[in-house]
């Protein structure tokens, strides 16, 4: 079995940064794929950023290019996403997601077979 546990979020005024982590445990995810997904009040869940959990491909929706950074530490098995320059339109539930059956992060909700329980991200302008 797996779990995921999110922490870092919180309140945060436009220009700012967090760091979210995720915490993993249950199996070893050498072949996993791992990602970022958001979801603001009556809005799709949407991805945010993917890594494979081996390392080397990550990615980035357009709207955070530039602005997020996801990274891994598989000693510690943690997933982080370190957000900055952040804006009003970055709030939202952040969800840490693990794909089981894929190398690569897919875009789709679908893929990921495990979910945290999600952490708040509120930017005020």
């Amino acid at each position: 079995q797996v779990q995921l546990v999110e922490s870092g979020g919180g309140l945060v005024q436009a220009g700012g940064s967090l760091r979210l982590s995720c915490a993993a445990s249950g199996r070893t995810f050498g072949s996993y794929a791992m990602a970022w997904f958001r979801q603001a009040p009556g809005k799709e869940r949407e991805i945010v950023a993917g890594i494979k959990w081996s390392g080397g491909s990550t990615y980035y929706a357009d709207s955070v290019k530039g602005r997020f950074t996801i990274s891994r530490d598989s000693a510690k098995k943690m997933v982080y996403l370190q957000m900055s320059s952040l804006k009003p339109e970055d709030t939202a539930v952040y969800y840490c997601a693990a794909d089981s059956h894929s190398l690569y992060p897919s875009r789709s909700t679908r893929e990921y077979d495990y979910w945290g329980q999600g952490t708040q991200v509120t930017v005020s302008s």
